[in-house]
């Protein structure tokens, strides 16, 4: 008998063991990424990597633990390759195909990849091991051979003229967007900037273009931030999108500036040029902050007279004449419902106060997990007659962690099932653990969500359009949810299709190891 835990196998024998840490050891030195997936539990997930597969994908293992393989693909998912994989899988055969990933950062990269079964003494699949291989280079090597020398040079020459002829046209363009643009060379030196920036930051052209980006208004823009974007994450990360500086200019005030940095490489006169877009958010974030402030006052101003009102409901409720009618239990048990509601939603925003204060806590104590879901599955499935609630699978019975707030993201991934699938009748809850980390599976069968608002809906106050037009709300607790489980050092995730469902998937850590220790 062995088991995988904390990426280690654990043996009875303790040479065996000895030689499998001797193994373990082996995988992690080797430059290629190395993956093993669990045939036996849903959706093959992975459940060991090597440190390679995390310096090629760009993903730390907390991020790829529980997940299919099939994340590395992200929204390039017509691939011919993957459905070979599928095949292989189905067939619990070996594959090997060249196919197309992303890094964490959005850089894409082509991946070899060998795939084996492992197979028990009767023939049955128990696990997958994959072995990739980043062969970036090799593809750009062999497209670069399919074109002709005399071609590419007339493409350079078309593209340089079109670049001249568009210059005044492009020109026009830059000036009338309302934010600020520079472009710099090599040097960091200005070329130009649009009449915005002007504006925004109170100078002259004769100030500013052909001077050092750093000693702009007598050494304003000596910025530390922007050091470090434009000089270490800029040359290696392309492009950098929402980058935060904030400065207190002398002459203006303090600013809090979004910054989005391209490098551009174009053939011709325009060789090696950095855009810089600065979009000034000091307002906007202000407003921000006014309203987070009034939402956690609100709050707190509705949950005391909210406390008593629901009191006095209960009391009400307990107190019942035996010889109350019908129409009167009934409007006093809606009322119940709907205080119940709106106490659950203050509840909501007060949680989202702390974490944008950063005042959120947790109380952490070892509590029996699969307990605490299957109790908070049963307190749902007695309030709902239209959705069957199954449970299955087990992850660990000792978890130390914040069970109010893990019970608080648990009813809140079924009540959405339950809301956002209403002629489904079927929600699915699956309870796993793979290597050292649980994982909670909740499956419905309702109306599904699109990959551009996958992305988003996490986000505080995101509803997407279709469901906010049949299903009201604030848009607060998925994003709730996200923050409760990342306090927990877990991730939280969404797999969807458009009228296929949603499946919403959490881990959680069962150990303290360090991300250097992983």
């Amino acid at each position: 008998m062995h088991s995988l835990n904390n990426g280690k196998f654990s043996f009875s024998n303790d040479t065996v063991k000895q030689d499998l840490q001797i193994l373990i050891q082996a995988l992690d030195s080797s430059i290629s990424g190395i993956i093993l997936t669990d045939n036996q539990q849903p959706d093959n997930p992975i459940i060991y990597c090597n440190r390679a597969f995390e310096r090629i994908t760009g993903y730390q293992r907390q991020e790829i633990i529980g997940h299919n393989c099939r994340f590395l693909q992200k929204e390039d998912r017509n691939q011919k390759e993957r459905f070979m994989l599928s095949q292989a899988v189905k067939d619990g055969a070996e594959c090997v195909v060249e196919m197309r990933n992303y890094q964490k950062n959005g850089t894409l990269f082509w991946n070899e990849l060998y795939m084996s079964p492992i197979k028990d003494e009767h023939g049955n699949v128990l696990f997958f091991i994959g072995v990739q291989n980043d062969i970036t280079r090799r593809k750009k090597a062999e497209q670069e051979l399919l074109h002709q020398q005399d071609i590419m040079e007339s493409q350079i020459r078309e593209r340089t003229k079109s670049l001249k002829d568009s210059e005044d046209y492009l020109s026009s363009i830059v000036q009338t967007v309302r934010e600020s643009l520079v472009v710099l060379n090599p040097d960091f030196k200005v070329l130009s900037v649009n009449d915005h920036f002007l504006k925004t930051f109170k100078v002259s052209r004769e100030e500013t273009e052909g001077k050092l980006l750093y000693e702009l208004g007598n050494g304003q823009w000596d910025i530390p931030k922007l050091k470090e974007l434009l000089e270490n994450i800029l040359p290696t990360n392309n492009p950098v999108e929402e980058f935060e500086v904030e400065h207190d200019f002398p002459h203006i005030g303090k600013k809090l500036m979004l910054l989005n940095a391209h490098r551009i490489e174009l053939e011709g006169q325009y060789k090696d040029r950095i855009l810089i877009a600065i979009e000034d958010i000091t307002d906007r974030r202000e407003i921000e902050r006014r309203k987070d402030d009034f939402l956690s006052i609100a709050s707190h101003e509705l949950k005391t007279p909210l406390t008593t009102i629901k009191g006095y409901v209960q009391m009400m409720q307990r107190l019942l004449p035996a010889n109350a009618s019908d129409k009167y239990k009934d409007i006093l048990r809606k009322t119940g419902i709907y205080v119940e509601r709106l106490n659950n939603l203050i509840a909501e925003l007060l949680d989202m106060s702390r974490i944008q204060t950063g005042n959120i806590e947790l109380h952490k104590e070892t509590f029996d997990f699969d307990s605490a879901v299957k109790e908070a599955v049963e307190n749902i499935q007695s309030a709902t007659k239209t959705h069957q609630i199954n449970l299955q699978g087990s992850a660990t019975n000792s978890y130390t962690g914040d069970e109010s707030h893990i019970v608080q993201v648990i009813n809140n991934l079924l009540s959405n099932a339950i809301k956002y699938a209403p002629e489904s009748g079927e929600v699915l809850v699956y309870l796993s653990r793979v290597s050292n980390f649980l994982k909670v599976s909740v499956s419905d069968k309702g109306m599904g969500i699109k990959m551009e608002d996958q992305k988003k809906i996490f986000e505080r106050f995101y509803r997407v359009g279709e469901i906010q037009q049949r299903f009201p709300g604030m848009g607060i607790g998925l994003y709730v949810c996200d923050q409760i489980i990342k306090n927990h050092g877990g991730t939280l995730w969404v797999e969807s299709e458009p009228g296929r469902g949603a499946t919403f998937n959490f881990t959680l850590p069962l150990d303290e190891r360090t991300s250097d220790e992983q």
